[in-house]
């Protein structure tokens, strides 16, 4: 009982103070596409799995995209395909998306930490025993992105590659899908969203700042760190807004893992996949317990309603990449991620389309309870 009333206060609550569940859905659209919105998981460079996830699920003219939410990587995969969608339609986001990996890849490609050619021949995409990689982990743990970034150079490469694919007014006035994006005030501890009208390249710069590595982003006097700490990615948005009952999530982070790590790096791997798959969890948690209210009878229609869940992943290949590959800015890397999912949205469309608008497409508490 006790466990109930408090999952139904978590749930009504949920999202800084807002009534999730609380509007009416809206009806299809008349041209006979499926709306959905989009969640997209953080994860460094694994957002590139996530480009090859949004590349097959545009090239499908039965759907409709409503609304984007994004953290960290997510937040610059959807900040760059919600403007790609207002300035040209599915071809025009297919074409930003690709401009951007493109040019992130490109930036990488100087970076001190990847592997050199003899690295890579021996670890392949790891990059836990090159030398860079352990020297610069080894300054994080001893040193503050203020003592070895201080200004006036805070020096940070998203920041290049985005100011060359975002732009704020195509975002604040373009016609397209609603986004949000999550950042965590370092100040209060609580989640902030921002909307598509106050996205600019620093709240996605803040949306993505792991705190060992770059410095707070300052929006509005306010210090913000990556969006993951609260939201990977916030789901409440995405129902609050009273629109497609559909929410489908691209996960990055695997949240089974059936070996017990044992090394440092595999712990600090293992530790970081459930922190950041941590408040996702808690919100599946909340959105299963209203579900089940609604089962039994007990909760009242429109006022609450029905959630379709469904979950673009391949945690298989993803289980592979360890900590340190969410830093490999490699393009074959890039590209073979990519693949992976591009394969994994073609594999889900094939086996789960007609579940939209109808019921979810795995069980909730089997995955996330």
């Amino acid at each position: 009982m006790i466990e109930e009333e408090f999952l139904k206060e978590a749930a009504e609550t949920l999202g800084n103070g807002s009534a999730p569940l609380s509007r009416p859905a809206v009806a299809r659209p008349g041209n006979g596409k499926r709306r959905v919105n989009l969640a997209l998981q953080g994860g460094g460079t694994h957002g590139a799995f996530t480009w090859g996830a949004l590349d097959r699920l545009l090239e499908d003219d039965r759907l409709e995209i409503e609304a984007v939410s994004g953290t960290s990587a997510g937040a610059v995969n959807a900040a760059v395909l919600v403007q790609g969608l207002c300035e040209g339609g599915p071809a025009g986001a297919r074409a930003a998306l690709d401009r951007l990996w493109h040019n992130a890849a490109s930036r990488l490609a100087v970076s001190p930490l990847q592997n050199t050619p003899f690295e890579k021949a021996l670890w392949g995409y790891d990059l836990t025993w090159s030398v860079a990689y352990q020297t610069f982990e080894t300054m994080t743990r001893i040193l503050s992105p203020y003592q070895i970034n201080p200004t006036p150079y805070d020096w940070n490469p998203l920041r290049t590659v985005l100011e060359e694919v975002i732009d704020h007014s195509i975002l604040r006035d373009g016609k397209g899908p609603k986004l949000y994006i999550s950042a965590t005030s370092v100040r209060t501890g609580k989640p902030r969203v921002f909307t598509r009208q106050e996205v600019t390249v620093d709240v996605v710069l803040a949306s993505a700042c792991l705190p060992q590595f770059f410095k707070a982003v300052e929006i509005d006097g306010e210090p913000f760190w990556d969006g993951g700490y609260l939201g990977n990615p916030a789901l409440w948005p995405l129902y609050e807004q009273g629109g497609a009952p559909d929410i489908m999530l691209v996960q990055l982070n695997p949240i089974v893992r059936d070996e017990l790590p044992t090394r440092p790096t595999e712990i600090m791997n293992r530790l970081n996949e459930i922190s950041f798959n941590a408040s996702l969890m808690a919100e599946m948690r909340a959105i299963d317990f209203v579900q089940r209210l609604l089962d039994a009878g007990r909760l009242e229609q429109p006022r609450y309603r029905r959630l379709f869940l469904h979950i673009i992943e391949d945690e298989e290949r993803m289980q592979k990449f360890k900590l340190s590959t969410k830093l490999n800015g490699d393009w074959e890397f890039l590209t073979t991620l990519r693949r992976y999912g591009y394969e994994a949205a073609d594999k889900w469309l094939a086996e789960h389309f007609d579940k939209l608008g109808k019921e979810s497409s795995f069980d909730l508490r089997t995955r996330f309870l």
